[in-house]
């Protein structure tokens, strides 16, 4: 069994930055593909990006690429966030979730574990 805790969220003005982190405990995430997935009042889930049990491979949606970067560091059981440029239309919920994959995936329905989320509004 893997517990995700997601972190780092927040109230932010369009421009600005924000980090988040997901934890993880009871198993290291060091097995496992991690992504970032998102979802607005109203609106379906929505992949962000992922990255691979290694962290050398990353993976983002068109909306996020080039602001958004994804890392881990696999001796502290942690994945991030970081979150540039951002945009009144990135306010959502985020979630960090876990797949036996190597790769992560842009399917939710492959991944196994999930965080409860970390809510980030972007004010204009």
């Amino acid at each position: 069994q893997v517990q995700l805790v997601e972190s780092g969220g927040g109230l932010v003005q369009a421009g600005g930055s924000l980090r988040l982190s997901c934890a993880a405990s009871g198993r290291t995430v060091s097995w496992s593909g991690m992504g970032w997935f998102r979802q607005a009042p109203g609106k379906e889930r929505e992949f962000v990006g992922r990255i691979s049990r290694s962290g050398f491979s990353t993976y983002y949606a068109d909306s996020v690429k080039g602001r958004f970067i994804i890392s881990r560091d696999n001796a502290k059981n942690t994945v991030y966030l970081q979150m540039n440029s951002l945009k009144p239309e990135d306010t959502a919920v985020y979630y960090c979730a876990a797949t036996p994959g190597t790769y992560g995936s842009s399917r939710a329905a492959e991944y196994e574990y999930w965080g409860q989320g970390t809510q980030v509004t972007v004010s204009s």
